[in-house]
């Protein structure tokens, strides 16, 4: 079982393997009933029931909802930079458009498969409708980090300008795609990589 990243909403971090598999269970029950109730209706007594918990276990970790659905975000996050990773270990070095595809593709399928992620995906959703510039920032900082040594370039601020406006960019192009159709409208996903493909063949090729 993979570790729980340790979340900043965390009240405690686990020490013990009992205690992550506990948030761990913890984290799942959340994504599992956002998808089924939303977060409005979401409890933290409903997490603990569904987690088979005592309360007292989901009170340890969190103050309330709103802390359990930043972790969740947080653990998105990792999860994800963990598939793109595995992703371009079958690249070929260098090739900017391999890791565009690989960054847009992991993202879509987190966004249709993993539960919890079409409300909190990396924290920017909750509550619902609310677009805040931090978590795009993060995941600029993160994939800037990730793939610079991938593409042989200075991780520095024009760098990561270029990968925040592509993210901000594919972030709300993919929402439109997936408020227009459930699954993600494919034609709007096919014009948002070739958006991102003529924007960033003029810094990266």
């Amino acid at each position: 079982m993979k570790p729980v990243p340790h979340a900043t909403s965390l009240r405690r971090a686990p020490v013990q393997r009992r205690s992550a598999e506990r948030l761990t269970r913890i984290l799942d029950a959340c994504a599992e009933l956002l998808d089924e109730v939303g977060y409005d209706a979401l409890s933290t007594r409903a997490v603990a029931l569904r987690a088979g918990v005592p309360i007292g276990s989901v009170y340890r970790f969190f103050g309330n909802k709103r802390q359990m659905a930043d972790a969740l975000a947080q653990r998105n996050l990792e999860r994800y930079t963990e598939r793109v990773t595995e992703r371009l270990k079958k690249a070929h070095p260098g090739d900017w458009r391999a890791a565009m595809d690989a960054v847009l593709d992991e993202y879509l399928a987190m966004k249709r498969t993993a539960p919890g992620f079409s409300l909190v995906d990396f924290g920017n959703q909750i509550p619902v409708g609310v677009r805040k510039a931090e978590p795009n920032t993060r995941v600029a900082d993160r994939l800037t980090r990730l793939l610079s040594g991938y593409l042989d370039r200075t991780p520095d601020d024009g760098l990561r300008r270029v990968f925040l406006v592509a993210v901000e960019s594919a972030d709300t192009l993919v929402q439109l795609a997936f408020r227009t159709d459930p699954d993600g409208d494919e034609a709007i996903i096919t014009e948002t990589r070739e958006l991102l493909r003529a924007y960033l063949a003029r810094v990266l090729d």
